[in-house]
């Protein structure tokens, strides 16, 4: 039990719940939009809670949140519409291009239902959630509060690519269910089941992976063949992506963010929360909120509710109740190992430098990585196979994702380990990560996979976050920049952090042929082995930057206030977690 758990706690009766009604509106250029409608049944007006779905209205109620009448009991008219070309609704589905307009005519058309107090707040997850920043840059006069999650800011980086990787299984799998959803829709039957049977496996063993056969029979009911060839940001991504069209939202509609250590487009809701936050800083009232969670993108696992954080939310914004004072920060961030929540005015940045240092045998796990920097160069060599390349084992970029033990993984000798010793007493992480890796290859492209995870006493390694980066021929390498997303964990004593390198993590991003060549473009048949180079030491530092307190403005050439490891004899400054906070 969470200290969030009062905020499950009824504080007045429910209201009796009319039954639903099916309420349709016209978009500004004629396309029937069909929706759900539930309200309380009882005298009055209510705030107007819009859940806009891709996946039809009747299937995704509760995959992520209580139902609609759950809302509506407590006070709010719920309205539940198909997107565009989605469920019942007119039209075809394109990724992204009608929402602004589409999500701007919808909360117009929401403030005038039966029951509307006339203020609007929209919520969703995933595309129902980058959906709303949309709506948001459209700046409909009735929108008060967007609450999405697992949304991301960008959709070239947060959607479709990582660090210049193609993000192929979490995109293979959304096209696939939206190309059988496309094809469900016109009634062809041959299609809907070769997709969806697809997308519960996803064919990942064909000749061409990226581009297996079921997606280019089917290309017309899909987006999937548009990203494969998109391999760069463009105008053509821009027009789709909230994270351009920043100077067009609106200062006085509040904001709350929902992410989860484990959700893929996690990178993107921090930036378009420092982007909002710092837009807003002085200029206005209306708040500004993260909060990040033990969640993934396939839905609620452990902590609080979404609801319950959602209808606090809400409470506050859009009726005036059970406002805090202002004790919460403006970031909440759940402490995956200690199971506290922290609570934070802002995302610390990535700050200390932990040095990577070897013998040359990383690849036997024997690297090291710690404060101090090596007196002597190191270099650790890693030889990347495509006939068996190294898995994706947990984390956020496959469809079982989550914290997963990946021991096994380590011994691999395809993967390069730097660990540090045992810690002495806790150590708390809480914000971004970024690794400064020195790296050179045998071929003009390859791929740098990078886990942090924390090795446990008894041997587990649970991966805390990751970063990827494919390098294409002519691009900088001395360094390479790799965001590695953001952490919040509190180590216990005797656990270990471990930064763990290799030079693919199939099937969350494509084999690497080592060419240039675009994964679209490349068979199983063209990939060759790459020896990757990791260097270390004084002349070649690689090292891993963390957010550690009171460490952020650590300069990168000089030992940053640290943790205690057995061999140090020294007290650590980040002995004592951060306090529990108080609820939203």
């Amino acid at each position: 039990m969470t200290h969030l758990a009062p905020l499950l706690v009824e504080t007045s009766p429910l209201l009796p719940v009319r039954p639903p009604e099916t309420v349709s509106m016209r978009t500004r250029d004629g396309a029937r939009l069909d929706a759900d409608l539930y309200r309380p049944d009882a005298a009055g007006t209510w705030p107007v809670l819009l859940l806009r779905l891709p996946c039809g209205r009747r299937t995704a109620l509760t995959s992520h949140y209580a139902h609609p009448r759950w809302y509506a009991a407590r006070g709010y008219v719920v309205v539940v519409q198909d997107m565009r070309g989605c469920g019942t609704s007119d039209g075809r589905f394109r990724p992204f291009e009608a929402e602004r307009e589409d999500g701007a005519d919808a909360v117009a058309w929401a403030a005038s239902l039966p029951g509307s107090s006339g203020a609007v707040a929209l919520y969703g997850c995933g595309y129902a959630g980058i959906a709303q920043l949309l709506t948001l840059a459209a700046a409909p006069p009735a929108l008060r509060a967007v609450a999405p999650s697992f949304a991301g800011w960008d959709v070239f980086s947060d959607w479709a690519y990582e660090g210049g990787a193609f993000r192929l299984a979490d995109a293979m799998e959304w096209a696939l269910r939206s190309a059988a959803e496309a094809a469900r829709r016109v009634e062809d039957g041959t299609a809907h089941r070769i997709l969806s049977d697809a997308a519960r496996r996803l064919p990942l063993d064909e000749e061409i992976p990226s581009r297996p056969q079921a997606l280019r029979d089917y290309a017309r009911y899909t987006h999937y063949d548009d990203w494969l060839s998109l391999p760069a940001p463009d105008r053509s991504w821009d027009a789709l992506s909230p994270r351009a069209m920043l100077a067009d939202m609106p200062d006085d509609v509040a904001v709350m963010q929902i992410g989860g250590w484990y959700d893929p487009r996690l990178a993107g809701t921090l930036d378009a929360h420092e982007a909002l936050a710092g837009r807003r800083e002085g200029r206005s009232r209306a708040p500004v909120r993260l909060v990040v969670g033990p969640w993934t993108a396939a839905g609620p696992q452990d902590g609080p509710s979404l609801d319950s954080l959602q209808l606090a939310w809400f409470d506050r914004v859009l009726k005036g109740e059970g406002a805090d004072g202002g004790r919460g920060g403006a970031v909440r961030l759940h402490d995956v190992e200690a199971g506290r929540w922290h609570d934070l005015p802002a995302v610390p940045p990535a700050g200390a430098a932990f040095h990577l240092s070897s013998d040359g045998l990383a690849n036997r796990q024997g690297g090291r990585l710690g404060l101090e920097m090596a007196e002597s160069a190191a270099l650790d060599v890693v030889v990347h196979d495509p006939r068996g390349p190294v898995p994706a084992v947990g984390g956020h970029a496959v469809p079982d994702a989550g914290c997963r033990d990946r021991a096994a993984v380590d011994r691999r000798p395809d993967v390069a380990v730097y660990t540090t010793p045992p810690l002495g007493e806790p150590l708390t992480l809480a914000g971004r990560v970024a690794l400064d890796l020195w790296v050179e290859a045998d071929a003009p492209s390859f791929d740098v996979s990078a886990v942090l995870s924390v090795v446990r006493p008894d041997g587990r390694v649970l991966p805390l976050t990751q970063g990827h980066a494919r390098v294409e021929p002519g691009d900088p390498t001395r360094p390479l920049a790799i965001a590695m997303r953001g952490v919040c964990a509190t180590l216990a004593p005797g656990s270990a952090l471990r930064l763990s390198l290799a030079g693919a993590c199939f099937p969350a991003y494509p084999v690497n042929p080592g060419t240039g060549a675009e994964p679209g473009e490349t068979r199983r048949v063209d990939a060759q082995p790459i020896t990757l180079l990791i260097h270390s030491g004084p002349d070649r530092p690689s090292r891993l930057r963390l957010p550690l307190p009171g460490a952020a403005d650590a300069p990168f050439g000089q030992p940053a206030p640290g943790p205690s490891f057995p061999a140090s004899g020294t007290a650590s400054p980040f002995a004592a977690a951060t306090r529990q906070t108080s609820r939203l």
